[in-house]
């Protein structure tokens, strides 16, 4: 009986083994895994932001836009509930990455017009949050890199035979990716326009009410 037992569980084990569900499992957790990270990731640049607001400002307090839309874009960020479920979901991932694809480009912008106001650049808070921001986004990248990888090999995964039959039967579809042109968004510098009136003003001073 027990010989028998055993010999049936290794045939279970065979079968699965066989119709690749182990592998679409091992895949799925990979993808999970992947996905921990980007958010890891992004949420410490979504923590950067408050402070780095705060010190532009006390520098550069007019620069209205680019401060009122960095913090929008943060907020439409933290407004989106990032669950696992969202990476199965192709219209959440979506939406979710054109937020941070919006979050990215305001940020970026916030750096550009920073680099205006000599006062600022030599200030030591703003030099460290910088260069925390600039770490931060290589972190992004190898991160969103990793979870395009893994994406790419759950969806092969569950989309070639036999895997796909057993796919099928349990309900597991291919997951959304990153696509290739927010990659290049995200990679492609900001066009910033001054007004020729603004470029010629002087910098604004430092207050100490931009540090509140």
């Amino acid at each position: 009986m027990r010989m028998r037992l055993i010999a049936v569980l290794a045939l279970a084990a065979s079968l699965l083994s066989g119709c690749g569900y182990n592998q679409i499992q091992i895949n799925d957790e990979a993808v999970a895994a992947a996905w921990s990270e980007v958010l890891n990731q992004y949420k410490r640049r979504a923590d950067l932001i408050p402070n780095l607001v705060s010190v532009v400002q006390g520098y550069a307090s007019h620069e209205k836009e680019v401060l009122t839309r960095v913090t929008a874009a943060r907020a439409s960020v933290a407004g989106i509930k990032a669950t696992p479920e969202l990476i199965n979901d192709p219209e959440a991932f979506a939406k979710f990455q054109k937020a941070q694809s919006e979050l990215g480009g305001a940020l970026s912008r916030l750096l550009v017009v920073a680099e205006n106001y000599p006062q600022l650049k030599a200030d030591a808070n703003f030099r460290d949050l910088q260069a925390q921001v600039e770490g931060t986004e290589n972190r992004i990248t190898v991160a969103r890199n990793r979870y395009i990888k893994t994406v790419q090999e759950y969806n092969v995964s569950v989309r070639t035979f036999p895997n796909s039959l057993t796919a099928s039967v349990m309900g597991w579809k291919t997951k959304p990716n990153f696509t290739v042109d927010d990659e290049k968004a995200m990679s492609a510098p900001p066009a910033i326009k001054f007004d020729k009136s603004a470029s010629d003003a002087a910098p604004a001073s430092p207050t100490s009410a931009g540090y509140q």
